[in-house]
């Protein structure tokens, strides 16, 4: 087992377990178009010069494929980020948290429908075990904040979850880009359109643009989100999905729910028998599938299109 991505993948996990907590309050005053427009539009420039000083030819790789990139990264940042924000919005963070790790569920699920590789059987357990613990986790194996708008919340997470499984996928179609060629290219070219969307929607009374209080407001929030849970776990997520293949890498989302548990003990929460014993599951799940065969690896990489030759090798 590669440990560097095994950490990497911990990380991206621990980063968006936090950006759980740190988001709830700021959507009191930012709408989640308009954050997840500001929170990417900050990370644009950093991951361009990252890509400008590390990467191998970007501006050739960003002419043959922009179309694609484009997509992936509308699903990957946009469609996510905004869904995911506005089911936070109206429900609650264990919430949001125990739909993140269905994504190794619909990992698994896609790859069956799509690519017709039926996943092995200590891999789907993993999933389902770990699933099952970030269910005791979050409480809702108790009934949990079923409220209406909660659950529009819920789905509506749901939904956006499914365009990072496919954003994630997306990943195997350049086996040669890196993680950071990967991540900077799909920012660059989404981010651009996502600016786009949130503008029109202000224009047409769809969402309100942020105050200069409301930014004030928010900042120190943008700055760390834009920081950690955007460039870093971004780019560790991406290192560990080349390394361990995106069914496998998937399944570290589970520990979004448990690191987002442990921070709240910190912040003086004292969590129930329940709360650890789905913790113990989850690690017991992340354990299962490091061990399992490699039988979760990507998909083959897609062809690329008509005419497009393969981009140098990184």
């Amino acid at each position: 087992m590669n440990a560097s991505a095994v950490l990497a993948l911990l990380f991206a996990a621990c980063s968006w377990g936090s950006m759980f907590l740190v988001c709830k309050p700021v959507l009191a005053h930012v709408s989640p178009l308009w954050f997840t427009t500001l929170r990417y539009s900050c990370a644009v420039l950093p991951l361009a010069l990252l890509l400008w000083r590390f990467g191998d030819r970007p501006a050739l790789k960003l002419r043959h494929h922009w179309r694609a990139l484009t997509g992936l990264g509308v699903l990957g940042y946009g469609f996510f980020g905004v869904l995911t924000l506005s089911g936070l919005s109206l429900s609650v963070p264990s919430h949001g948290a125990v739909l993140m790790a269905t994504m190794p569920l619909t990992t698994l699920l896609l790859r069956w429908v799509l690519d017709g590789q039926r996943p092995g059987l200590r891999v789907a357990g993993a999933a389902v075990l770990a699933l099952s613990g970030v269910v005791l986790v979050s409480g809702l194996a108790g009934g949990g904040n079923a409220t209406p708008h909660a659950l529009a919340g819920d789905a509506l997470t749901l939904l956006g979850t499914v365009g990072w499984v496919l954003y994630t996928r997306g990943a195997a179609r350049w086996p040669d880009f890196s993680a950071l060629e990967y991540s900077a290219l799909t920012a660059i070219t989404g981010v651009p359109c996502l600016l786009l969307v949130a503008i029109g929607a202000t224009l047409a009374g769809g969402s309100q643009a942020p105050s200069r209080e409301d930014l004030a407001a928010v900042l120190p929030h943008l700055a760390y989100v834009a920081a950690i849970p955007t460039i870093a776990a971004v780019l560790a997520f991406n290192y560990g999905v080349r390394q361990l293949g995106a069914a496998r890498a998937s399944l570290f989302l589970n520990g979004v729910p448990v690191s987002a548990l442990l921070m709240s003990v910190a912040l003086g929460q004292h969590p129930s028998a329940q709360e650890w014993l789905g913790a113990l599951l989850v690690i017991a799940a992340l354990t299962l599938a490091n061990r399992s065969a490699p039988t979760a690896a990507s998909p083959a990489p897609a062809p690329l299109p008509a005419g497009v030759p393969p981009c140098p090798t990184a």
